[in-house]
Parts: C-alpha cells; sequence; structure tokens
C-alpha cells in the first residue's frame, strides 16, 4: 500500500458560480460626483482649450500687431488696401482652422477618457 493519502471527491451537481468583478469607479461618475479625481479631468480639458485659444491669439496679436509697421513700409494706399482684403485673411482663417480642429480634438480625447477607450 502506498503512504500517500487519496484526493477527495467532490460531488458536482450544478454549475460553478460565477464571481462578479468589483465595480470599477469609472471616469464619468467621478466627474458626475465632482470628486478631486474628476475636477482635475475637467481642468485637464479647460487647460487644453486655455491654451489652443491663447496659442491662437498670440498667433493673432502677432499678425495684427505687424500690419502697422508693414503699412509704413509700403507708403503705397492700393498696396495697403491689397494687404488688408487679401494677405490678412488667409492667416486668419488658417488661425480659425487649427482653433476648431484642437477644440475637437481635446473634446475627443477627453471623451474618449471618460468612456473608458483605449486611445488609439
Amino acid at each position: 500500500m502506498s503512504a500517500e493519502p487519496s484526493p477527495r471527491r467532490e460531488v458536482v451537481t450544478r454549475e460553478p458560480r460565477r464571481v462578479r468583478p468589483l465595480p470599477r469607479h469609472r471616469t464619468q461618475s467621478e466627474i458626475d460626483e465632482q470628486t478631486a479625481l474628476g475636477g482635475a479631468y475637467v481642468r485637464s480639458l479647460m487647460r487644453g482649450q486655455l491654451r489652443a485659444a491663447l496659442t491662437v491669439f498670440g498667433v493673432l496679436a502677432l499678425v495684427a500687431g505687424t500690419l502697422p509697421l508693414l503699412f509704413a513700409a509700403l507708403n503705397s494706399s492700393a498696396l495697403v488696401w491689397a494687404v488688408l482684403g487679401f494677405a490678412t485673411y488667409p492667416p486668419l482663417t488658417l488661425a480659425a482652422w487649427w482653433y476648431v480642429r484642437r477644440a475637437e480634438r481635446n473634446e475627443r480625447d477627453f471623451a474618449r477618457l471618460v468612456e473608458g477607450r483605449p486611445a488609439p
């Protein structure tokens, strides 16, 4: 005879019970409950939007600030009107386009964070 005891028998009568995972704190509930973590997420979004706005404001201030110097150098009213009518609009349009794209990207990243989806 062997010195090892035989394994104990188990009677299987039904499917084993499933263990529910512990509920995780989701980002959305953190924001809804206005916890410190939720506030940090919202402040992060606001900082990103402010950074984009200040960048565009700086570019526009630079463009508008250099226009009087350009007008003084031109010495021709026809060229001044041409610059005012045509040359100022492309930088303004590009700045607006960049700002909208940046703001939408910030909001999309924030929504992805709130929904718990991984970053692409």
